[in-house]
């Protein structure tokens, strides 16, 4: 366990860094890195965990050798249950511990620093913008996005509706008319960029920026950072169906 950078860490912020890059690295091994994870866990093997770096690495690990460990431990012995459920559950399980893992160290950082309640509820609230590592595997973070793009979008068509009615009972000249068309227009444009936003990423877990290039897997319908899953614009190009390394896994293996 890397309790090195245990004494560096004495504001919310710095906590919640290290938070960030831990909950990254865990996030890549059970996305973009599922291939090489998956082999890592053999049953063979001893008791085996799922450790998320600060760097935003990952690596698959024995228990830590010290009594107590200098911090709090992953679920141990994720590897025995590999081969004895579906790999999609089996994922989802250790997402889920890996949340509660993820938790357990941000708080014991709390903890040990002596945050007041103000600094452990700012802590929580800066965590729980984030989708659970669950929600990202699972796929629900992305249910719940589209839940959300369709009730704005069905809220903002209705005023527009609304307006438009209004619009046409008041508008005395046809340039005012031609005005409200081309503000209807830009916010037509603002509310796909806002539906856009809400688009997390299959890797990374990250919101949708328009100055970054994502690409959608054609399989289970994903989106990623083009950096997350090494894809460039000119390679995609020539990329007639894209599947995403979790869904080429899946497929490749027997």
């Amino acid at each position: 366990m890397d309790g090195g950078t245990l004494h560096s860490l004495r504001t919310v912020e710095e906590v919640f860094r290290d938070f960030k890059g831990r909950r990254a690295g865990i996030i890549k091994a059970l996305t973009a890195d599922v291939g090489e994870f998956f082999e890592q866990c053999d049953p063979e093997k001893e008791n085996l965990c799922l450790c998320g770096l600060p760097t935003e690495q990952w690596e698959v690990t024995l228990p830590a050798e010290e009594v107590p460990p200098e911090l709090p431990e992953p679920a141990l012995g994720i590897n025995f249950a590999r081969d004895g459920m579906q790999e999609k559950d089996w994922l989802a399980l250790v997402a889920v511990h890996s949340d509660a893992w993820l938790l357990a160290v941000a708080h014991y950082f709390g903890a040990r620093f002596g945050f007041d309640k103000a600094d452990r509820k700012r802590l929580f609230t800066m965590i729980n913008d984030f989708p659970t590592i669950f929600e990202i595997v699972s796929g629900s973070a992305k249910k719940q996005t589209k839940e959300k793009s369709s009730v704005s979008n069905h809220s903002s068509n209705k005023s527009k509706s609304s307006g438009k009615a209004r619009g046409s009972e008041s508008a005395k000249y046809s340039k005012s008319v031609q005005l409200k068309d081309e503000e209807e227009g830009l916010d037509e444009e603002v509310e796909v960029e806002e539906e856009h936003g809400d688009t997390l990423c299959g890797a990374c877990g990250e919101n949708y920026a328009s100055d970054e290039f994502w690409i959608c897997c054609d399989i289970c319908e994903k989106w990623f950072h083009g950096k997350c899953v090494k894809i460039t614009p000119a390679r995609a190009e020539h990329i007639k169906q894209y599947k995403c390394p979790s869904c080429s896994n899946k497929r490749a293996r027997p």
